[in-house]
């Protein structure tokens, strides 16, 4: 695809109502989020001064409504309608910010822990019912084109996120930090209802008494019965291990590798915060030459191989050129990963799919950012750093018998 074709298909997807919409939304969510998550932390450093316990807290109440309402939000995503869902979450997001933000005021400060906790809750009955818009309003044709404009917005944030929250909590403090928060989730909650109305499901009187904890076992069984999506799913647990290795031990490459300053760990950030910009721009213009599992294959070869340099290399411009190749291939992963979701999966199951195949990465993450720091009390980190690779590297040769396989689109096409 020529980057004139590139354009063409950016300015149909930008007249399309609902990817304006979505995108807009997603701008005022991560404003959001990014706030949240410094400013919070900021005001969690100060009033505790810096005691680990309490900032290790706040990873662990947004990252475990992953594990524990993953699978439930997929579910009911696939029973309730997605506009609406995700129009309720970003009002019940809204509202309880404002309620920590009364609390704050009046009371007791560790209130900060709810608030991210409810969003991360909410968050899992949203984003699966996004994809689910995504599969209604999208051409299958146009779908990666879709995620690599959704994931280069995300990217832009991750590097100019930090600094929005920084900012926000040293300039205004955290009451008026929590209140950007809640006016935003308000803000995407009211532009969310741009979108078309849900589509009307004629529900049978089995659909109706069709229990919740049988949806659940027929989405796992819907995952087992895919040999693409099982293998998505080994290539997430190993992906999420390696992952979970490399951004853990991220600073002692800095200190020891580098010699450098633990200071020096936000350069590196913001050098793979570019590379993801550049990446999903340059997936924009591949994206219909290239097919999802390729493109998935290749960032996962890339960042192996840039794992492994990175750990072996103690030259600071060799590590900058390796973490920026790395990034390039952050936005190929995120894109293949979520395109291959939609395009493999049938409407009525992509929201529990999504809740089974999240948790396996996350999951793996989780674990070794806990373990990673111990591993580096007993092996050397150039070891651990070129294990990490090659788990990845693992996860890449899985994809590998999924080339030939084509989406259930194109199949039931070639049926007819």
């Amino acid at each position: 695809m020529s980057a004139k074709g590139a354009a063409g298909a950016g300015n149909s997807l930008f007249r399309n109502k609902f990817f304006q919409t979505i995108l807009l939304s997603n701008v005022l969510l991560q404003i959001g989020i990014w706030v949240r998550n410094f400013a919070i932390l900021m005001y969690v450093t100060d009033k505790t001064n810096e005691d680990p316990f309490a900032i290790s807290l706040m990873g662990f109440v947004e990252f475990l409504p992953i594990f524990v309402f993953s699978f439930i939000g997929g579910t009911f995503a696939d029973r309730w309608k997605p506009r609406l869902t995700m129009i309720w979450c970003d009002f019940l997001s809204a509202a309880s910010v404002f309620v920590v933000l009364i609390t704050l005021m009046y009371g007791s400060w560790h209130m900060v822990y709810f608030a991210t906790f409810v969003s991360a809750i909410l968050s899992q009955f949203s984003q699966p019912s996004a994809m689910k818009l995504f599969k209604q309003h999208i051409p299958a044709e146009q779908l990666q084109s879709a995620m690599a404009m959704f994931q280069s917005l995300i990217a832009i944030f991750m590097v100019l996120g930090p600094s929005l929250g920084v900012i926000s909590y040293q300039k205004f403090g955290i009451e008026i930090s929590i209140g950007v928060m809640g006016v935003a989730f308000l803000l995407s909650a009211v532009v969310l209802f741009r979108i078309p109305r849900d589509r009307e499901v004629e529900r049978t009187e089995a659909m109706a008494e069709r229990r919740f904890w049988q949806d659940l076992k027929d989405g796992f069984a819907y995952v087992w019965r895919s040999p693409v999506l099982k293998a998505l799913g080994g290539t997430f647990a190993l992906a999420g291990t390696a992952v979970g290795i490399a951004q853990t031990l991220g600073l002692f490459i800095v200190l020891e590798r580098l010699g450098q300053p633990k200071e020096f760990l936000q350069y590196m950030l913001m050098v793979n915060g570019v590379a993801m910009l550049v990446g999903g721009g340059t997936v924009m213009v591949i994206a219909k030459k290239v097919a999802p599992q390729k493109l998935l294959a290749l960032g996962l070869l890339l960042s192996s191989l840039t794992m492994i340099g990175i750990g072996f290399s103690t030259s600071i411009p060799l590590t900058l050129v390796l973490q920026f190749i790395g990034g390039l291939g952050f936005p190929m992963i995120q894109i293949g990963i979520s395109t291959m979701i939609l395009q493999w999966t049938e409407e009525s199951f992509i929201g529990r799919v999504n809740g089974v195949l999240t948790p396996m990465f996350m999951g793996m993450m989780v674990i070794m950012t806990l373990v990673a720091g111990q591993l580096k009390t007993v092996f050397p980190l150039v070891g651990i750093y070129c294990v990490a690779g090659l788990i990845m590297f693992l996860g890449m040769l899985m994809l590998v018998p999924l080339f030939k396989h084509k989406p259930l689109a194109a199949q039931s096409n070639a049926a007819s």
